[in-house]
């Protein structure tokens, strides 16, 4: 039955998704895949609960603006330098090598060549989202072969936004219009798109931010907004929001709050593309799914196998082991919310039907659902398929051998807090040859102290989604300067949450504080006055009288 109420249908549709999520989670599958089940439910294929479209509409086009947003904030092409070339030629390689391979056999499966072009694309691009979440789960972000998946996702998001430009353009280019001469007005309105948003990220964007970072509340507004206005903005000069969205994200990716403002939106994002890959579900017909099963089951073999085989392909040439190739690989064995934004994008511009969405969308969900498995057990893979991998590796792999010594922003200390205390402490750490790493969430004081050369971000250290962009993995230590018990146990209970191994150091205003520190497994108390004072005491103690008689 139809529920009339605009309010109990989003009612409906947020307590099937939370129903999907726990069904999602208990077959360690990504929720993705439930939330587009939910759709089919939902929609005209399954009972037909949910007709106000609008509303869903609106809320999913927020969430890919948000989710392009916060592409361009995790734009760092300093991750892409660390891993050297191989970020840019497995990343390119991958995409030219997929969407040749996906043309001709999309081609053969009977498709136009404008069909063809588009399933092609749609099949080259993986999830950031899924990816750096499975690899998170195994502690195996920062491993030399997470940190090339990370570096060739960020290459993918980079060729995914430029396709969306080039559609965008080639979409208007209809009827009589000349494409060279559309081609030239992109290209021009992009040009000064750029010239007037590098303006604002030089002049306008780091005094606004860093008046604005003074309160958290005030930040995430105007990071919300901007988004939005960025996509809005995009949408109004030719190009696409979800273009706009992006470079507003990139405007403000080099200030040092892009971590904070980051990871505060992830949860926003998430949520607001529940409503997308719903309403991808509720436009699905179960009937022509039904027709497009060999098709999809052709294209996913392709991008299950082939997708990972190109990879390792290139990076074996590269002088990479076969084992990091094949762990890196398996990362690319499945297309990724980009794609079926991309088919959505299509449809729109009326380069698509229905069932190449669906088509794309099936594909979608078997090699989301299969590499899932197939990452979660990608050692085990590995171990029976080791002896069958040879081919994909040199005898000396020189490459890793030089990316292993490679380690020239090591972290001993992570310090949290630069107040007096802090500044203090950070002085006497780098004194002493300490390599540190200081975070604050004063604007100011992360500004005063970047002046004078520290390792220094702005972030909250309450916020759990910020810690995991914290190098914990390499930091001997971390050290709380600030004497905020409930701050102190939120970072405790954050470390613990993402598996930190080293020890923590917390200070405290209270002996009794620090007793209760103690007890939940902080190794060292620091108690600022306390100590001060005990060390005043034994230099004055130990300290020679005038003329250098004893006492």
């Amino acid at each position: 039955m139809m529920l009339e109420s605009v309010f109990a249908q989003i009612g409906m549709v947020l307590g099937l998704a939370v129903l999907g999520g726990v069904l999602a989670q208990w077959l360690r599958q990504p929720l993705i895949v439930a939330f587009i089940g939910v759709g089919i439910l939902l929609g005209p294929s399954g009972l037909s609960l949910v007709d106000q479209r609008t509303e869903i509409e609106l809320f999913a086009r927020l969430g890919i603006a948000l989710l392009l947003f916060v592409v361009g904030l995790k734009l760092d092409l300093h991750i892409i330098r660390t891993v050297g070339p191989v970020a840019l030629a497995s990343g390119l390689g991958q995409v030219v090598f997929t969407s040749a391979l996906g043309y001709v056999i999309a081609l053969w499966l009977g498709m136009s060549p404008v069909t063809a072009l588009y399933v092609a694309v749609a099949l080259t691009f993986s999830s950031t989202i899924i990816i750096v979440k499975l690899l998170s789960d195994k502690r195996e972000v920062d491993a030399l072969h997470g940190r090339i998946a990370v570096g060739f996702l960020i290459v993918q998001d980079i060729v995914v936004v430029l396709v969306m430009i080039g559609l965008t353009a080639y979409g208007q280019a209809g009827g009589d219009v000349n494409m060279g001469w559309e081609a030239l007005r992109v290209l021009l309105t992009g040009a000064a798109m750029l010239v007037g948003l590098a303006l604002l990220m030089r002049y306008v964007l780091p005094r606004l931010l860093h008046r604005l970072a003074h309160s958290s509340e005030l930040l995430m507004l105007f990071a919300i907004a901007w988004a939005v206005i960025g996509a809005m903005s995009g949408e109004a000069l030719g190009f696409s929001k979800e273009v706009g969205a992006f470079l507003a994200g990139v405007s403000i990716a080099s200030t040092p709050y892009r971590e904070q403002v980051a990871s505060r939106l992830v949860s926003l994002r998430d949520f607001l593309l529940l409503f997308f890959f719903i309403e991808l579900g509720a436009t699905l017909d179960l009937g022509m799914l039904g027709a497009q099963l060999g098709a999809s089951i052709t294209l996913s073999l392709f991008v299950l196998i082939g997708n990972p085989l190109i990879v390792m392909a290139i990076m074996g040439y590269m002088g990479y082991r076969k084992r990091t190739g094949f762990l890196a690989g398996l990362t690319v064995a499945q297309i990724s919310e980009f794609s079926l934004i991309l088919a959505a994008m299509g449809l729109a511009l009326g380069h698509l039907q229905e069932e190449t969405v669906g088509l794309i969308t099936l594909v979608g969900l078997i090699t989301i659902s299969v590499s899932t498995y197939m990452i979660l057990y990608s050692h085990v893979l590995y171990e029976w398929l080791a002896p069958r991998l040879s081919t994909f590796e040199r005898r000396v792999a020189h490459r890793e051998l030089d990316s292993l010594e490679e380690d020239n922003n090591e972290v001993d200390v992570l310090l949290v807090g630069l107040g007096r205390y802090g500044a203090a402490l950070a002085a006497e750490l780098r004194a002493r040859g300490c390599r540190l790493l200081a975070v604050d969430f004063d604007p100011t004081a992360v500004q005063q102290h970047a002046r004078d050369h520290y390792r220094v971000c702005y972030g909250d250290a309450e916020d759990p989604e910020f810690l995991a962009t914290l190098p914990l993995h390499q930091a001997s230590w971390v050290v709380s300067t600030l004497r905020d018990s409930a701050i102190n146990r939120m970072l405790l209970h954050g470390l613990r949450q993402q598996g930190f191994t080293g020890k923590v150091a917390i200070a405290v205003s209270h002996i009794r504080d620090a007793q209760r520190f103690e007890q939940g497994g902080v190794d060292l108390m620091l108690v600022p006055y306390a100590d001060a004072a005990r060390e005043a005491a034994i230099r004055l103690m130990t300290a020679e009288p005038r003329g250098g008689k004893s006492a």
